[in-house]
């Protein structure tokens, strides 16, 4: 068997959508050989208005498109909450995030959390000190990054694992938005 051709290297902005921290990252490369960009956290004070927090998401994931040029949007999908409210606005925060991606013609695709887990550390209920070890890990990062930010480079970390033929089982509940 010939060992197969190597993948071009795919950029990806992906998401931890939030209202008041959002969870961003700018990954490059392929299963193989991944590296972080960029990557942080969009913070928002307690007294600004829903609203305001939107614009300001929508906003920044536009700017990270037009810094960085991604190939593909990554998002985390919808988890189960036990608040109506807080589902609410995660799905808002969600939305001014998938906005920026359709305004700018990015293919856009959702991973459930459970699954980001799996891929990142192999457990599907990992805790979230566990995924940013294994971002500091997996990516060579000189810190472990902040939870939110974390969150983001597993997703992102898993939407270029998900081209992994090995472990594309991982994946079967992604899905494109």
């Amino acid at each position: 068997m010939l060992p197969s051709a190597p993948l071009p290297p795919v950029r990806v902005v992906s998401i931890d959508p939030a209202i008041r921290n959002t969870g961003y990252a700018v990954l490059e490369g392929d299963f193989r050989s991944p590296r972080a960009l960029d990557y942080g956290t969009l913070s928002m004070p307690q007294k600004l208005p829903q609203s305001a927090c939107l614009l300001a998401i929508h906003e920044h994931v536009c700017k990270l498109i037009e810094q960085w040029q991604p190939d593909e949007l990554a998002i985390e999908g919808i988890i189960y909450v036990q608040s109506h409210r807080t589902a609410i606005s995660m799905g808002s925060a969600r939305a001014a995030t998938v906005l920026a991606a359709a305004k700018h013609g990015l293919r856009i695709m959702e991973y459930p959390p459970s699954c980001v887990k799996l891929a990142t550390v192999g457990r599907g209920g990992a805790a979230k000190q566990q995924v940013a070890f294994m971002m500091r890990a997996l990516l060579g990062l000189q810190e472990t990054p902040a939870p939110d930010a974390a969150d983001a480079l597993a997703i992102g970390y898993s939407h270029l694992a998900a081209t992994d033929p090995l472990r594309a089982h991982l994946f079967k509940d992604r899905k494109y938005v």
